[in-house]
């Protein structure tokens, strides 16, 4: 706190003969650091974890009709272990600037909503192959990163399996296959594929 009122006292002086011009570079740089950090912590931050709920991703009704009743269904809703995984938790990467990017990504779905686009269930049924495909590509180019978050090859019980899953799993593994190659479909229904004349 000392070191920010010393900042601000140093900004209100005018310059004493002597100053170099680095000086006052190192004071612009300092004072924007602490700006954008303000910044963050009392805007971004709090508006990144408010947006980040499933209540606010199926606010749009668009979603309650349609994705969010398939999710209430799948075991990443309830299961035996009591772990649930909401949107965020797939949708959405823990680090700062794949999460920010995925935000981007996300608005672009609430402006489709805003406009019309996807907001029955008619017209996101419509728009779901591509919708998924730009999401499953997403996951396909970061390794299933929000898959990475909970399951890990490591912690995997190959014992607990059968043995489909655990071949399956064991040539995944050595391939370097990622999680949603294999695993489409596994919360929400698979869009079927439009004819080729209608791409």
């Amino acid at each position: 706190m000392r070191s920010i009122r010393k900042l601000l006292r140093t900004l209100r002086s005018s310059p004493r003969p002597g100053t170099t011009v680095g000086r006052l570079v190192g004071v612009g740089i300092a004072t924007t650091v602490v700006v954008a950090l303000a910044a963050y912590a009392l805007v971004l931050h709090p508006l990144l974890e408010r947006t980040n709920t499933t209540e606010f991703c199926v606010s749009c009704h668009s979603m309650e009709a349609t994705v969010y009743r398939e999710y209430r269904t799948s075991v990443h809703y309830s299961n035996a272990s009591g772990v649930r995984a909401g949107c965020p938790d797939c949708h959405v990467p823990k680090p700062l600037v794949p999460k920010l990017i995925a935000k981007v990504r996300a608005a672009k779905d609430v402006w489709h909503e805003i406009l019309g686009t996807i907001d029955t269930p008619e017209k996101f049924e419509a728009h779901r192959w591509r919708m998924a495909n730009a999401v499953w590509s997403m996951m396909e180019r970061t390794d299933s990163m929000t898959c990475r978050s909970c399951h890990s090859w490591e912690a995997m019980n190959a014992d607990e399996q059968d043995r489909s899953a655990r071949s399956k799993h064991r040539a995944a593994r050595e391939e370097g296959r990622t999680c949603i190659e294999c695993h489409k479909g596994l919360v929400h229904k698979r869009p079927k594929a439009p004819d080729a004349a209608d791409l």
